[in-house]
């Protein structure tokens, strides 16, 4: 391979190099550390995420603060007089300071413009986006809350904030009205959609204006870098370098770039590698009597961009073409509901039990079904153990910024064996092209990459997967955070040139 693997260590040596003076404040919804109240006593985790994996190590090396919205039941208590608390919290080291929002605000904020109007908008799904005005108040006036907060902790001091994802898009803006000399860097987690479809949104310009305040814009590849600034020059007529990818609006550069979010791949595989997790695969084996099975597997979230239904009747297409697989295959469909008050969040949960009994109804027998759904918020060990159990991984997003899912399945398979099964519209797919690529919406094809998938030679599952984890090793969390940090500090709007490249 080229450069050396990133590693924690690395990445803190880059980020102590490269701070300076400067404060680093992260500014994101969901916070790194939730406490809780158990049996009335305090206890916390941290939530699994491509964000807290990378971003965490950098903050302990900083010493900066993570300004986030304070949602777990035991948070109140856990914050000091400023709502703030020293984190991690058997090794503090940082500072997590907590905002707290009513019922009232997170329902428009959140739940109304973030997750019925943003999400949607920004996938291919076909689910129709809800814009009210009411939700777009709310969601302005939790931006501003979340300003006050982070120019509070900043104190007029040099600083860099790196804000993440689709819930604090005016955020940047806001920030460089109140003290232009703040560094300003944000990172888009989900697609950029085409201008045809963005301009739907009632308050394209202000969503662009706001994210525009940013001096350096991440997204997971080049095509939502390109439909960004295409979105920036038809809807506000801002000036578009291409060959830079620079974007001047209000006379200020903000510098757009690719950046692959990825997995600690060097975790992940060597906690597949542990007696826990190959203990627990032994275990479910002989509870979920799988001895003399082909096992299937899909982890995910349970949302309408993830293609579940489709994956669900390809299973059955399966079958059906290839009946000498029925009893002999299985398909063990993992995943946590979410976001349950939206209705069409409601919906998809209807038309998963729908798939799941035409299929089950029609190809189980007595006890035993061919498809297996588990959809509750399982262990991490667990989901570990059905990684490396399964002889196939189905990844089948309708759209997908990236899907983390892929690569932590790729990372797991430290006996380089397994066939991921992927989309071909997730952002994963343009790196892990050894992957069996199908397109979900092609039922038959997607049954035919199911049968490739069980049938398909070790030496060729070897070869594949090999390629497969090459590509996450080299590429994995702590590169994208290098890439991303480096670019933040070196890219400030007062170089007004291009800078170097990482």
């Amino acid at each position: 391979m080229g450069e050396p693997t990133w590693t924690r260590e690395k990445l803190q040596l880059l980020v102590h190099r490269e701070i300076g003076d400067y404060k680093l404040i992260v500014v994101s919804n969901r916070q790194p550390y939730v406490h809780d109240l158990i049996g009335g006593e305090l206890s916390y985790a941290s939530p699994a995420g491509g964000v807290t994996t990378a971003i965490d190590p950098l903050m302990q090396e900083c010493g900066g603060t993570w300004v986030a919205f304070g949602g777990g039941r035991g948070d109140w208590l856990a914050v000091d007089e400023k709502n703030s608390i020293q984190v991690p919290p058997d090794d503090p080291s940082y500072t997590l300071k907590l905002v707290w929002l009513s019922e009232h605000q997170q329902q428009g904020y959140y739940y109304g413009f973030s997750n019925e109007g943003l999400w949607p908008l920004c996938h291919n799904a076909f689910i129709e986006p809800t814009f009210k005005a009411s939700d777009w108040e709310m969601y302005r006036e939790v931006n501003r809350e979340f300003a006050t907060q982070v120019l509070d902790e900043i104190d007029g001091r040099p600083a860099a904030v790196f804000t993440q994802d689709y819930h604090l898009a005016l955020l940047p803006r806001l920030l460089r009205e109140a003290d232009p000399d703040i560094i300003t860097g944000q990172f888009w987690h989900i697609p950029w959609p085409t201008y045809e479809i963005f301009r739907i949104c009632p308050w394209a310009d202000e969503l662009l204006d706001g994210l525009l305040g940013n001096d350096l814009l991440g997204f997971h590849i080049g095509d939502h870098c390109d439909n960004f600034m295409e979105a920036a020059a038809r809807v506000l007529g801002s000036q578009v370098h291409d060959e830079y990818n620079l974007v001047y609006h209000k006379e200020d550069p903000t510098i757009v770039r690719q950046f692959p979010i990825s997995v600690d791949f060097e975790g992940i595989s060597l906690e597949s590698q542990s007696h826990e997790v190959a203990a627990e695969a032994e275990s479910l084996i002989e509870k979920m009597g799988l001895e003399d099975k082909i096992i299937g597997l899909g982890i995910d979230r349970i949302d309408y961009t993830k293609g579940i239904p489709h994956r669900i009747r390809a299973f059955g297409r399966f079958l059906e073409k290839y009946p000498q697989y029925i009893g002999k295959v299985v398909f063990i469909q993992a995943g946590v509901m979410s976001r349950t008050d939206i209705g069409a969040y409601q919906l998809l949960a209807e038309q998963v039990d729908e798939e799941l009994e035409k299929v089950n109804s029609r190809f189980g027998m007595g006890d035993w079904a061919p498809i297996m759904y588990l959809p509750d918020d399982l262990p991490a060990v667990t989901l570990a153990a059905f990684r490396r159990m399964a002889h196939f991984c189905v990844v089948s997003s309708l759209h997908d910024g990236m899907n983390l899912v892929a690569k932590e399945y790729v990372a797991s398979r430290f006996d380089e064996d397994g066939v991921l099964i992927l989309s071909p519209f997730t952002g994963a797919a343009s790196e892990l092209t050894d992957a069996v690529i199908v397109n979900p919406y092609a039922t038959d094809d997607f049954a035919d990459a199911i049968c490739e998938a069980v049938e398909m030679p070790y030496e060729m599952r070897h070869e594949r997967m090999v390629g497969m984890r090459s590509v996450v090793e080299e590429n994995n969390i702590y590169n994208w955070a290098a890439r991303l940090f480096v670019d933040l500090m070196q890219g400030t709007r007062r170089s007004r040139r291009p800078i170097r490249s990482f």
